[in-house]
């Protein structure tokens, strides 16, 4: 499914279902750390609970956290990415309800979930809608998680040449040159139906191949989701991988992971 936003990339056209391979591959990267701090630590995901992840993509998410559990269910708009969710957690055994729809309007009945989640997607989302639909969603007291990981460019020379290759590529990706932000709560929560309970972040150094940091780098929406051909798509690779022959064969890149909890009113 294409997307497209006048904010993101120039208001350019993407699409994650033509890069759902790589993102099922490459994409699995958040450390034991990121599920013990937005999850374990709070009690939630766990044995008795029935959570949501919106915008679960190849359900990274649920397959993660589905052996401490809890009920999974997952949405997403891309059906390859939920056919590739489905395919991984019957590789699994594992027991997850994937399904195709947006955030804005899934299906599911009111009081449904005591957790619902949006990872690295809840800037995609018509936030007034969508907020609605997950406060509806949500059981008395439910938690919503809005979980984000980015690399740091400014830290590591490493990233930063790979966001200037992917740049010289598709000029107009504004994905890139993230830095390090202190955790605030955003203006909108106040006139949200929500209250916060968390807002933190902190950095972790994220282990990686020049293999699999490839594979991350063209599963991005600068690459892999957007509207390059196949032949642009593979001179990038041939090329990124030539720039980390430059770099060890393993080698960590940091990370902020951000965490905002906040629960139904």
């Amino acid at each position: 499914m294409k997307m497209q936003f006048s904010d993101v990339d120039g208001g350019k056209a993407f699409n994650w279902g033509e890069t759902s391979a790589e993102y099922a591959q490459y994409r699995d990267i958040y450390p034991v750390s990121f599920y013990e701090r937005a999850f374990l630590a709070e009690g939630l995901g766990l044995v008795g609970q029935t959570c949501l992840d919106l915008g679960t993509g190849t359900g990274v998410l649920p397959r993660a956290m589905y052996p401490y559990g809890a009920n999974w269910c997952g949405a997403d708009v891309t059906a390859e990415q939920i056919a590739f969710a489905k395919q991984l957690a019957a590789k699994g055994d594992m027991q997850i309800d994937f399904c195709v729809a947006p955030a804005e309007r899934t299906g599911f009945k009111d009081n449904s979930f005591d957790v619902i989640t949006a990872c690295q997607c809840f800037g995609y989302f018509d936030r007034e809608k969508a907020l609605a639909e997950i406060h509806r969603l949500l059981k008395p007291n439910g938690r919503f998680l809005i979980l984000y990981m980015a690399w740091l460019p400014l830290e590591s020379e490493i990233a930063a040449a790979s966001e200037n290759l992917v740049k010289a590529f598709n000029p107009d990706w504004n994905g890139c040159g993230y830095c390090r932000r202190a955790a605030e709560i955003p203006e909108w929560v106040s006139d949200s139906p929500f209250v916060p309970v968390r807002c933190t972040e902190y950095t972790e150094e994220i282990p990686f191949t020049r293999e699999s940091w490839d594979g991350r780098m063209y599963a991005c929406r600068g690459i892999g989701a957007a509207a390059l051909s196949a032949e642009e798509k593979a001179e990038f690779r041939k090329q990124h991988m030539e720039l980390l022959k430059n770099f060890p064969n393993t080698f960590t890149i940091p990370h902020q992971i951000s965490i905002l909890d906040l629960q139904k009113k």
